[in-house]
């Protein structure tokens, strides 16, 4: 059994191993490559974000999908770039909207150059991702056209906030499948299609996506909460500072309102306080640590951890249906 990765998935095939490794080398290579400019500048912003690591779990999607067609055909380490191109360049654009100071245990691109620079160098990374697609075919283009598209809604949803009537719970899930839950989906259609699968199998790998997605962003909300920097590579209650309403929070405000505990009604007041107080915010995450709340949103996770599990049932017995169910079980995982 061997550790692949940044993300950590235990591996239990040598070949498979090998095939892997070998992926994400290229991939990490590509990836410094596409980031490169005529001027220094832009290359050192580019691969600001490069360099300092990350859990490359979009490309291992990639990888792993692969294996149900030929693992190693052309497209294949080429869309693994595309897909974390276009997700660095998102974290780019987060980052200035969310005000982040750290990014991935480094300072953040905002923190460091400003909200311009930090902003064009997303749009960088786009471009860049877009010219590697082009070469792709035009049903490659097409299914990145329309996950960007899904991802951008989520961001525009997310700042709107629900409409009146909505549930707040439900809007939020419909935000994080588009913008985290879309491009992952992508990830799993890539390697299946670039390697020539089936197109069952590419159906059911794109949907995997779409479910582990969800759960790996409800993962990052307990996480938000629950680790230290050094577990998350961002600062605790980011998204809590900012007023992200990730589902712990949305968790809390629903018990608040319908069961009218004092204690609820007082921590809800405190994060509707000015969290920029670094006390104030060390109170809130403490009270959260401990709360129900923390613990069904870790539920959720393992709901949607297992719903993407649960997809991969039509598929053949191999070492890479046992990777991407224990991609599952990392997830949950990290949820605690």
């Amino acid at each position: 059994m061997t550790v692949v990765g940044p993300f950590g998935l235990s591996v239990r095939d040598q070949a498979l191993e090998t095939d892997v490794q070998a992926g994400l080398a290229a991939v990490e290579e590509g990836l410094l490559d596409a980031c490169k400019s005529e001027v220094p500048f832009i290359t050192e912003a580019a691969q600001h974000l490069v360099r300092a690591g990350g859990k490359r779990f979009r490309p291992l999607l990639v990888m792993l999908a692969s294996q149900f067609g030929d693992p190693y055909a052309p497209g294949i380490v080429p869309s693994a770039v595309v897909v974390e191109l276009t997700h660095l360049a998102t974290l780019y654009h987060d980052d200035v909207m969310d005000e982040a100071d750290v990014r991935r245990g480094v300072d953040s691109a905002n923190a460091r150059w400003g909200n311009s620079v930090a902003v064009l160098t997303g749009d960088f990374l786009f471009a860049r991702a877009s010219h590697i697609l082009a070469d792709l075919g035009p049903e490659a283009v097409r299914v990145q056209a329309e996950a960007f598209e899904r991802l951008v809604t989520g961001q525009i949803l997310e700042t709107a906030g629900p409409r009146e009537g909505c549930d707040p719970v439900e809007h939020y899930l419909d935000v994080i499948s588009g913008k985290t839950g879309s491009l992952i989906a992508v990830s799993g259609r890539f390697g299946a299609m670039m390697s020539g699968a089936d197109e069952s199998v590419v159906n059911i790998l794109t949907q995997y996506g779409e479910r582990l997605g969800t759960a790996f962003q409800l993962a990052d909300d307990v996480l938000d909460i629950a680790s230290d920097s050094h577990e998350s590579g961002k600062t605790p209650g980011t998204d809590l500072r900012e007023g992200i309403p990730t589902l712990p929070v949305l968790h809390l405000r629903a018990r608040a309102a319908a069961q009218g505990d004092p204690a609820d009604l007082e921590l809800v007041e405190l994060l509707d306080g000015d969290l920029a107080d670094d006390a104030l915010l060390a109170e809130v995450l403490r009270r959260l640590r401990t709360h129900p709340a923390l613990e069904q949103a870790r539920r959720d996770t393992i709901r949607y951890a297992e719903e993407a599990r649960a997809t991969l049932a039509p598929l053949p017995e191999c070492f890479a249906k046992s990777a991407l169910e224990e991609l599952c079980d990392a997830v949950v995982h990290r949820a605690g």
